[in-house]
């Protein structure tokens, strides 16, 4: 069975992307061929990353954040977190002080030595996203990482995401099913159609950065969230008929 078709999708050094769309359509599948996890069928994946004014173009690192935090039980939060660059064969006094400083970019300073069973469902969360920017990647993708969370949690991992987002302008895809997480999070977002998903709509989101929870609450985002939520219904439409 066909699980994407005639995906046509650039997305630019430093935008925030969210990819929307029903459950089934795809979401993970492009974000696991834009990773290098799966190969297309047919068709390219190119990853690259603009070195200046001379053209030369670089595979950049990657971070990848799953729905579940696939946190090893049996190592520390540091032990987690420092993972990948265990994996690389770097890992000594400066590689320890670079997952502290990640750690305490997530609030999870003073955890270290804790083991995740000891940890909430949101903080294992955002161990896995201090793992994940440890390498410091040009290009940062995450798969639903909110979407067992409790509203509250949810709401506040979406600020965190967007600070560290600010702060370190990488470009980040985003897979979601919550129309209102990807207008508060997104300068983009791709409306995917019913399997074989297709993008059926390619929307910019005007609304002001930075972004606090004070614009849930204004005309402009309920104005955005009930157009993309139109443009996701007749995508969904369109995928049945």
């Amino acid at each position: 069975m066909t699980a994407l078709d005639a995906i046509d999708l650039d997305i630019g050094r430093g935008e925030f992307l969210s990819l929307l769309g029903p459950s089934g359509c795809g979401k993970t599948t492009l974000l696991r061929i834009i990773a290098g996890l799966s190969e297309p069928s047919s068709g390219a994946r190119h990853l690259a990353v603009d070195r200046g004014n001379h053209g030369a173009h670089a595979a950049g690192r990657i971070g990848f954040v799953f729905q579940d935090p696939t946190l090893m039980p049996w190592s520390t939060v540091e032990g987690n977190v420092l993972l990948p660059l265990r994996l690389a064969g770097h890992l000594g006094a400066a590689e320890r002080e670079r997952a502290a400083a990640e750690l305490r970019a997530v609030g999870l300073a003073g955890f270290e030595r804790v083991y995740p069973r000891q940890l909430s469902g949101g903080m294992r969360m955002r161990v896995s996203i201090a793992r994940a920017m440890v390498t410091d990647p040009d290009l940062l993708l995450l798969d639903e990482p909110f979407a067992a969370l409790d509203e509250i949690t949810r709401m506040t991992l979406n600020d965190d995401l967007l600070r560290l987002w600010a702060s370190r302008r990488a470009t980040v895809v985003f897979v979601t099913h919550s129309v209102f997480e990807s207008v508060y999070l997104s300068s983009r977002i791709a409306v995917m159609s019913a399997r074989p998903g297709r993008i059926a709509t390619d929307l910019v989101v005007n609304l002001p950065q930075p972004r606090d929870r004070g614009l849930r609450t204004t005309p402009a985002y309920a104005a955005t969230c009930a157009a993309v939520s139109a443009h996701l219904g007749r995508a969904m439409a369109a995928g049945v008929s």
